[in-house]
């Protein structure tokens, strides 16, 4: 049976690609508007979202090591339901297609934060402790489906677009200038929750694991 034949890894990393929505971006497409050094880590190359029922795990690849570029982050914009082109309000307009009322900002030294924007009022902004990962060319973030309540859409139809951008001032935003990519560019990720089949083989996988625990704590130890 192909429970037998598959490792408890194997099964959990099907289950979890089955549930990722992934999309390739073209390399070396940087926007026309961006005015900073075109440098290989802010060139996005692929984007991924995925949810494991409890958290939205987004993650991106660029053309080069994560954080070769001193001022670097990666935005991920989320429509929850009432998302509206805030890119295309500012200086200059970009982003007409891309929708949100709440943005993940991951940084390369591991922090992490999630914005919502109410409809009237201060963005509630919410840091993001252990939340990141970086590896080589990848960057990773975990955040909480709690934080980001819904605005009309269900979770499971929230949308994902995420931009590089280099920031002149840590502080300030900036300008538009300052957004090198955006990812996927034609079209906005979905992060589904898992389904009964997809939870299924992970509880097997994880059933595969606890035996193969077990049977390695039986074998007798010899001094």
């Amino acid at each position: 049976m192909l429970l037998k034949t598959l490792s408890a890894g194997a099964l959990l990393a099907l289950a979890s690609a089955a549930q990722a929505d992934t999309a390739a971006d073209p390399l070396g497409d940087f926007l026309a508007s961006f005015t900073g050094a075109q440098n290989a880590d802010l060139d996005l190359v692929s984007a991924s979202a995925r949810s494991d029922g409890s958290n939205f795990i987004l993650s991106s690849t660029s053309a080069g090591a994560i954080g070769s570029s001193a001022g670097s982050l990666f935005v991920w914009g989320i429509n929850r339901g009432q998302g509206t082109p805030r890119l295309s309000f500012g200086n200059p307009s970009i982003g007409g297609n891309v929708r949100f009322d709440s943005v993940a900002v991951f940084f390369p030294d591991g922090t992490a934060r999630a914005v919502t924007f109410p409809a009237v009022g201060a963005p509630q902004i919410t840091p993001l402790a252990g939340a990141v990962t970086v590896v080589g060319n990848t960057i990773t973030g975990v955040v909480p489906i709690a934080l980001l309540p819904s605005n009309g859409f269900a979770p499971t139809s929230y949308t994902f677009t995420l931009w590089s951008r280099l920031r002149v001032n840590p502080a300030l935003d900036g300008t538009n200038a300052e957004v090198a990519d955006f990812a996927p560019n034609g079209r906005a990720l979905f992060a589904s929750v898992p389904e009964p089949a997809s939870w299924a083989m992970m509880i097997a996988g994880f059933g595969l694991a606890g035996a193969a625990t077990r049977r390695r704590q039986a074998k007798p130890v010899f001094a």
